[in-house]
């Protein structure tokens, strides 16, 4: 059994293993009736605390500092927010049949979320690039997102695809995250102290956040016959088309921070901040934006996509800090 484990260490960490944990969980003992109602209210409750605490998190110098740099966070934004809808849309004919109308759904609505916030920055570390840069382009991605996903969303998808309209969606994630986000931010002069000296524990919350969603999300899929209607071989297919679309995306940015003229630090934080897609922000937007059953199937690819970017973006960051090592030992020699 210990063997085991340690292979599947290999390829996911221990967080997204309870992931799947939770899934299974919601698969064979489902949030139903009163349960499911009570499921729901911690989930919008946790919410809340989450996207307050990532406000409280957000310092205006690292706004500041960070929006200096406009040309990186226009070309970023650009990838997030019109590059990868934009190229969602074109495959539309080949995705749709291949995987079927729900995926095909889940994986619009990949298309049209933010950047990470974490993972990002953590890998820009990682490979040496430009650490305030990505700061403010991946909190910035963040917090626009809740304005500009709801709205990407109703262009890409017609009424009948299990969302609620743009209007009643951007008033529900005003309310349940916006609100909470920009209340956090103005109550950081109080609590910034407590909440950047206890960044590990709110990591908990924000983990623990994200467990709920998945758990109430997946309960009400389960209940509505999501694994009847998403066989074995539809996974495979949608984990083989996510990891190409993160080959192509991986291969744009890269390609066009070079062709821009922008140094090597620049391109590693355009590179990471432009291709990766939020689950933080994901899973609990999907909570607010589609009905009932239809949000196991909405988050799907996004669960699958942050996997596979997980693991090629921390291969691309060790690449990354060894080519920026290269001229100092070739200086030293």
């Amino acid at each position: 059994m210990s063997v085991f484990y340690a292979r599947l260490r290999m390829v996911f960490d221990n967080y997204t293993l309870i992931i799947i944990g939770v899934i299974l969980a919601a698969t064979f003992v489902p949030a139903q009736g009163s349960g499911a109602v009570f499921f729901k209210w911690l989930t919008n409750a946790a919410i809340a605390l989450l996207f307050f605490l990532h406000g409280a998190k957000l310092s205006r110098h690292a706004i500041i500092a960070g929006a200096l740099h406009w040309r990186l966070h226009l070309l970023i934004f650009a990838f997030t927010f019109i590059f990868f809808p934009i190229l969602m849309v074109m495959l539309t004919p080949v995705l749709k049949p291949l995987l079927g109308d729900e995926l095909w759904v889940g994986m619009l609505y990949l298309a049209a979320l933010p950047g990470t916030v974490q993972s990002a920055i953590a890998f820009t570390s990682m490979a040496r690039g430009n650490i305030p840069a990505a700061v403010c382009a991946a909190s910035a991605s963040s917090l626009v997102g809740i304005l500009v996903t709801p709205m990407l969303v109703e262009l890409m998808l017609d009424a009948d695809a299990g969302t609620t309209g743009m209007l009643d969606a951007v008033l529900k994630i005003s309310l349940q995250l916006l609100f909470p986000f920009l209340l956090g931010h103005y109550m950081r002069r109080w609590i910034g102290n407590f909440v950047d000296n206890n960044r590990k524990w709110l990591l908990y919350v924000d983990q623990s956040s994200i467990l709920l969603v998945v758990y109430t999300a997946f309960s009400s899929a389960v209940v509505g016959g999501l694994w009847t209607t998403v066989p074995p071989t539809a996974l495979v297919i949608l984990t083989l088309v996510c990891s190409a679309i993160l080959a192509v995306v991986l291969f744009v940015t890269t390609w066009t921070s070079r062709a821009m003229g922008f140094n090597k630090e620049d391109e590693i934080t355009i590179v990471f901040c432009g291709s990766k897609k939020s689950m933080a922000t994901g899973v609990p937007m999907a909570q607010v934006l589609f009905a009932g059953g239809a949000v196991g199937p909405a988050i799907l690819p996004l669960m699958i996509f942050h996997q596979i970017q997980l693991m090629v973006c921390a291969v691309m960051a060790q690449h990354y800090a060894r080519r920026e090592e290269q001229p100092e030992v070739a200086a030293a020699l």
